[in-house]
């Protein structure tokens, strides 16, 4: 796109680009090993940085050693001038909220489905089964079982003893 050879393709999967790129598995390395006139070159500003902090401070220390940073997005070298980075400083920035948005959407949606009793992953509840709505319903054969708990303990039976029972008539998850 920019007449830039490829040297080296560096993919980082699975990391969240929320974590300083310094911290990256794949990141850190490539970053530590850059020198003057090397170029990165990446798909998009917020598929390298979500935070303006970070992306501020590689920039810069990438500018001081004499290494360009082209983001495809923006169209091209993004370090080399005062206006590039009055640009690069805004467009983090919006990298950055948009981040902390999605945190904000994901935290609503999952306390929305928390309190409409759905299963969100995890060890699924003792009693319960999720349905095909991932609506957690009763079991009814584990309902029984802690009926029959919650009678046992009435009669004063100690837990250790309810255990021992539920155990014996094959409940594993109930104690």
């Amino acid at each position: 796109m920019h007449g830039l050879p490829l040297a080296d393709v560096s993919i980082e999967e699975g990391i969240s680009c929320s974590v300083p790129v310094q911290e990256r598995p794949v990141g850190g390395p490539l970053f530590a090993k850059l020198k003057a006139g090397d170029v990165v070159i990446a798909p998009k500003l917020d598929r390298l940085f979500r935070s303006a902090l970070d992306a501020l401070q590689v920039v810069e220390d990438m500018r001081k050693r004499g290494v360009k940073l082209h983001l495809l997005d923006l169209g091209g070298d993004i370090a080399g001038n005062g206006l590039s980075k009055l640009f690069l400083t805004i467009a983090a920035a919006f990298a950055e909220a948009e981040r902390d948005r999605i945190r904000e959407r994901i935290s609503q949606v999952k306390a929305d489905q928390k309190a409409r009793g759905r299963y969100l992953g995890g060890k699924v509840p003792f009693g319960f089964r999720p349905d095909a709505e991932a609506e957690l319903v009763p079991h009814d054969s584990e309902q029984e079982a802690i009926r029959e708990m919650g009678a046992l303990r009435a009669q004063g039976k100690p837990l250790r003893a309810i255990a021992d029972a539920m155990r014996a008539k094959g409940h594993r998850g109930a104690a």
